[in-house]
């Protein structure tokens, strides 16, 4: 089950899959390359999905968002604010118990601290995502309640994009950015959905559409056009788009099964994946064992897409820990939440 009680959609949670291993990706590719002092081959591929990596994320969040924006306030709120409220609290204070001792060696305990409360108004690190979908929730909520036509807000959004905001504010910044796909996704789900089935039924002219979209997206990131103003709100559109063609056809071919169990367990990998990832990072380094920097990209991007995977199975297993991806009732507005297994992740 999803996250508002609608059945899973394996496309979807393919598509999702992809995005979070692309996340993952960037994150421990640029962490192995500014560690390391060198490129690699694997930032070919950071690269080429740089356009459409995060528009394509935020656009698959928006998608069921039509089936409970008419839910009361409270429940709203619950399950869209205050869900990813305590899952950023949570994985912000473990994040930085972690670093702390080395924050403190730098600018002393109070200064580590101080980065601590910061991090409540300026979204840390790789959290920054779960800091922003609510914030984007409650904004379409209101603008729902205004009846604003849906074109003049997807306008505005697009113009959002389109213009040069660059504040510092990783929440003015990125929800200029962002905000765009989100709101395209929430209001155009039903194209989506009818694009998914159509690639399902033509598999050869979606691939097709796929590779002809593969070199023009290749071109444009390489040639260095793809920031430019409306290249690049065309190009995560269009990048958008790809991964739902992607994703369906996989999906029709039965070959979504590891991107599928990521996806359904998206917010498990992303909470986590920053441990695995920087201690392999290190370990490999190191060690020197492996010297090309690509494959050692590769193989931190690995660890930090399964370990969580394996952390989560773990928990489950011996049936301790589920407060790291499921909210205890102590974190709910909802006085009579939905019953959820035990095993569930926090999607």
């Amino acid at each position: 089950m999803a996250l508002d009680g609608t059945q899973r959609v394996d496309w979807v949670d393919t598509a999702k899959g992809f995005c979070i291993i692309f996340v993952v990706m960037m994150h421990s590719t640029l962490g192995v390359q500014n560690a390391a002092g060198a490129e690699g081959w694997l930032g070919l591929v950071v690269e080429f999905a740089r356009p459409f990596r995060m528009p394509d994320f935020f656009m698959i969040s928006g998608l069921f968002l039509a089936r409970v924006i008419d839910r009361p306030w409270r429940t709203y709120l619950d399950r869209k604010l205050v869900h990813f409220a305590y899952f950023y609290v949570l994985w912000l204070t473990i994040q930085f118990a972690i670093k702390a001792p080395m924050m403190a060696g730098e600018v002393g305990y109070g200064g580590a601290l101080a980065q601590y409360l910061l991090a409540f108004v300026q979204p840390f690190g790789t959290l920054w995502f779960i800091y922003m979908l609510p914030v984007m929730f409650v904004i379409t909520k209101a603008l729902h309640a205004t009846r604003l036509p849906w074109q003049l807000v997807l306008a505005g959004a697009a113009l959002l994009q389109i213009a040069p905001i660059a504040t510092g504010s990783v929440l003015i910044d990125e929800f200029a950015s962002r905000y765009v796909f989100f709101y395209a996704g929430y209001i155009l789900a039903p194209q989506a959905f009818r694009l998914a089935a159509w690639a399902q039924d033509h598999l050869a002219p979606a691939f097709a559409g796929l590779l002809v979209w593969g070199v023009i997206n290749g071109w444009l990131v390489f040639a260095g056009y793809a920031d430019l103003p409306v290249v690049s709100l065309a190009l995560g559109a269009a990048g958008a788009l790809a991964v739902i063609l992607f994703s369906a056809g996989l999906t029709r071919l039965s070959l979504n099964g590891f991107l599928r169990v990521c996806g359904e367990h998206s917010i498990v990998i992303y909470l986590a994946f920053f441990f695995p990832m920087a201690a392999t990072r290190i370990i490999l380094l190191k060690t020197g064992i492996i010297t090309d920097i690509g494959t050692i990209s590769a193989l931190v991007t690995a660890a930090g897409v399964i370990a969580p995977l394996i952390l989560f199975w773990a928990i489950n297993r011996v049936n301790f820990g589920h407060f790291l991806f499921r909210r205890p009732a102590w974190a709910r507005l909802e006085t009579d939440p939905p019953r959820r297994g035990a095993a569930q992740a926090a999607e």
